[in-house]
């Protein structure tokens, strides 16, 4: 539907669909040497609070993305949180949680707000971690509009 009859990309319109609550879940994680876990967990970065800059990187990545992704429409975003789990002894899990009412969907603001905080935590660690692996960026929950809940199968729920 991102093509018209001549096959040349275009916006959806999506003028006719009603307003729905919708919310979208993303996951993703960066792999790192032990000793860069250690340092994000301790505070102890050169640049400073890791995970607090990349949790603003995040929020702030959903509010652009339709800036960032061509055919993606801009929504009025209702919340954003982006939370990270630490699981040593080299993982950082990152996920992000974004809901709007809208007439669509907001995976893209979702997926978009882990990769950005997947590279906030790379920037803010290169110098001590070139080797770092951004990896398994997915969704795995969306609800609302007319195709519904979609849960990706083996996601435990986040506490």
């Amino acid at each position: 539907t991102h093509f018209d009859a001549r096959g040349r990309a275009r916006m959806v319109d999506v003028s006719v669909k009603p307003d729905t609550v919708r919310v979208a879940v993303a996951r993703g994680t960066v792999v790192m040497q032990p000793q860069t876990l250690a340092l994000i967990a301790a505070g102890r970065a050169a640049k400073g609070d890791v995970l607090g800059v990349a949790r603003l990187a995040g929020i702030m990545a959903a509010k652009e993305t339709a800036r960032l992704i061509p055919l993606a429409h801009p929504l009025p975003l209702a919340a954003v949180e982006v939370d990270f789990r630490l699981q040593p002894p080299a993982r950082v899990e990152i996920q992000a949680t974004v809901r709007t009412t809208a007439k669509t969907g907001v995976e893209m603001e979702a997926l978009t707000a882990v990769s950005v905080a997947a590279l906030t935590i790379y920037d803010m660690c290169k110098a001590v971690d070139r080797g770092m692996v951004i990896e398994n960026i997915r969704l795995v929950y969306k609800t609302g509009g007319k195709s519904g809940e979609f849960r990706r199968e083996g996601e435990e729920e986040w506490a």
